[in-house]
């Protein structure tokens, strides 16, 4: 009997070894990733307001030299009734990288806003880029780029020069819950340098659950010659919101 139990004991401990155990496949990386955003700000006292955001991010990475990202986001206010905020920027980009930290990239702009009298801005441009800093926890890019931009302001015919550009996108995980990002970019006209329209934004995420986060963010648009006198060149807005991710 003890002859025949332990020929098995021994099988046993050798195919439960580390040796002969087979550990579990890791997970292929994502190619699509998409997340989706909406939020929602009430006063009422002195006042009556409400806000309302909605946006999406999208991004398709084979884990090659080639990634195509889009996003886009829609801003809507009213005060005591009346609309005083409506804007819709969307933006696709595709980057091609080079070496391990430089790219090239197209991308397209567009934005509408009522309140700037900007009735469509569209700007196709291309240009390069270089990642300053690529870790796990910080990512920070610089870019440049030439193309065109036609812009319609209400009241006023399609106005068509070239476009220079210039940007910087920064991502730091502050910790494994919580996220920074930041980025500022520029688009100027090539026919008159000194009309040109600037945005700025900084935010931080929170991990809510697996798939959710809350998002809280700084918005900042801001343009050198508006369309006329009487429209403030710089807006700001301040967005919560929460996230969804897939």
């Amino acid at each position: 009997m003890s002859s025949s139990i332990a020929p098995a004991a021994l099988l046993f401990v050798l195919v439960s070894s580390p040796v002969f155990a087979q550990a579990p496949p890791p997970e292929p990386p994502k190619i699509w990733t998409e997340s989706f955003n909406a939020g929602l700000a009430l006063t009422s006292g002195n006042s009556d307001t409400s806000t309302v955001n909605l946006g999406y991010e999208i991004t398709y990475d084979p884990q090659t030299r080639n990634r195509i990202k889009s996003d886009g986001l829609y801003l809507r206010g009213t005060t005591e009734g009346e609309l005083s905020a409506q804007r819709l920027a969307l933006n696709g980009r595709d980057e091609y990288r080079l070496t391990q930290r430089s790219f090239v990239f197209g991308q397209m702009q567009f934005l509408r806003d009522r309140f700037k009298e900007i009735d469509y801005l569209v700007a196709p441009t291309g240009g390069v880029g270089y990642r300053l800093l690529d870790s796990p926890r910080t990512m920070l890019s610089v870019d440049t780029g030439l193309g065109t931009v036609w812009e319609k302001n209400t009241g006023v015919d399609v106005a068509t020069s070239g476009a220079f550009t210039y940007a910087e996108k920064l991502t730091h995980q502050l910790t494994s819950t919580a996220k920074l990002t930041e980025s500022l970019s520029a688009l100027h006209r090539t026919n008159d340098f000194e009309d040109a329209l600037f945005q700025f934004g900084v935010g931080i995420a929170a991990t809510v659950s697996a798939r959710t986060q809350l998002k809280v963010e700084l918005l900042d648009i801001y343009k050198t010659r508006p369309p006329s006198a009487a429209i403030v060149k710089n807006d700001v807005a301040v967005i919560v919101a929460l996230v969804y991710k897939n």
